[in-house]
């Protein structure tokens, strides 16, 4: 199991569809389009943000169970970012602190939960994408969807500040698997082949390196 990792915009669905199609292999992505509770969210946090949480964390714990049959599938996003986004929340006043601890508290239950024999609920390998702030911003302009817009609520540019802070931080703590790091910036793979090509080899030269191909 790979999963990727990084802030909105860093490019994690893009990468996923590239590394599953180069690995032969099974993409798995974060609902997100067809996922009712996000806009809702945008518009009123305090009020969706545990609901929010919640059915990502269902839904990602689906998806890690899903994994266990195929070699090399591809998550799009990690779990255990989730709660680095939520405490975010609860920080800023977007959830309460209860709620925030209430949901690590449930996160470690369920990961306790999965089946453990034959099975690793760590990735084998964490791939985070790190991208300025004004590369996410630009991202967020470009894909258009609404809710994500700093020109419908201004309060959302400290919380992508934030969050693109905290993410540093988080990569660098980061213990659970053997992990990588793909500096966006320079490695623009959405929109550069040649980029993706580069990426592509830097992650075989990785899976290579941990004896995973």
């Amino acid at each position: 199991m790979i999963a990727l990792a990084g802030t909105i915009g860093a490019g994690k669905t893009s990468l996923t569809k590239l590394l599953s199609d180069h690995l032969n292999s099974q993409p798995f992505y974060e609902s997100v389009d067809d996922n009712k509770i996000l806009p809702l969210f945008y518009k009123d946090p305090k009020k969706y943000g545990f609901l929010l949480q919640i059915y990502f964390l269902n839904r990602r714990i689906d998806e890690i169970k899903d994994s266990f049959n195929n070699d090399l599938n591809v998550l799009d996003r990690s779990i255990f970012e989730d709660a680095l986004l939520f405490k975010l929340n609860a920080d800023m006043g977007r959830a309460t602190e209860t709620e925030s601890n209430i949901y690590s508290s449930l996160l470690r239950n369920m990961m306790e939960e999965l089946p453990a024999q034959g099975h690793q609920k760590a990735p084998n390998l964490l791939i985070t994408i790190q991208i300025s702030f004004d590369t996410m911003l630009k991202r967020i302009k470009k894909r258009g969807r609404s809710y994500e817009q700093i020109a419908n609520d201004p309060s959302l540019y400290d919380y992508y500040k934030n969050l693109n802070q905290r993410y540093a931080k988080w990569y660098q703590d980061y213990d659970a698997s053997p992990k990588m790091l793909i500096n966006g910036d320079k490695y623009d793979f959405v929109e550069d082949p040649s980029a993706a090509r580069q990426v592509l080899a830097q992650i075989d030269q990785k899976l290579e390196s941990l004896g995973l191909k």
